[in-house]
C-alpha cells in the first residue's frame, strides 16, 4: 500500500485491465437484453434495471464502473439519476455515465445531459460497437504523463 498516493481524476481511477461492472437501465426490454448480452459476451459483469427509481439503490450494491442509462426511463428520469450520481460521488469514485435516448436527440438535449453529469450521449438505436468502444477505452490503462 502506498501511503502518499496522489488523488487521481475519475477517468484515471476507472482505468483497469479487469472486466467492468456495467449497470444498464432502460424500460425497453429489447434494449436491455441486447446491451446485456453484448456486454456479457465482451466479458463484463452486467446488472439490468428497468426504472429510474431502481438505479440509485443498485449502485452501492453493484458498484458499477459504468452506467448506461435511458434519458426517458420511468420512475426517475435519466437526467435526475445522473444528477444524483454526480452529487453523490467524488470524481474519483463516480461511474462513467452513458446516456441513451430515442426521444431526446437535439444538441440542447446533449448539453443538458452533459450538465447533469453524463460523460457520453448516444442516440437509439445506438451502434453496439460504439458502446463497446466507450467501455474499452474505460478499461484501458492510462499512459502516465
Amino acid at each position: 500500500m502506498q501511503p502518499n498516493r496522489q488523488r487521481q481524476s475519475g477517468e484515471e481511477r476507472r482505468d483497469t485491465n479487469r472486466p467492468l461492472r456495467v449497470l444498464v437501465a432502460d424500460d425497453d426490454a429489447d434494449t436491455v437484453k441486447t446491451l446485456t448480452t453484448l456486454l456479457e459476451l465482451e466479458g463484463h459483469a452486467v446488472r439490468a434495471v428497468h426504472s429510474g427509481g431502481d438505479v440509485l439503490p443498485a449502485i452501492p450494491i453493484f458498484r458499477p464502473d459504468a452506467i448506461i442509462l435511458d434519458i426517458s426511463i420511468p420512475g426517475l428520469s435519466g437526467y435526475a439519476v445522473a444528477q444524483a450520481v454526480r452529487h453523490s460521488f467524488t470524481d474519483m469514485r463516480r461511474p462513467l455515465m452513458i446516456a441513451i435516448s430515442g426521444m431526446w436527440k437535439q444538441a440542447g438535449d446533449r448539453l443538458v445531459a452533459h450538465q447533469v453529469g453524463f460523460d457520453h450521449y448516444l442516440v437509439k438505436p445506438c451502434d453496439p460497437r460504439e458502446v463497446v468502444q466507450l467501455l474499452h477505452k474505460l478499461g484501458q490503462p492510462s499512459i502516465q504523463r
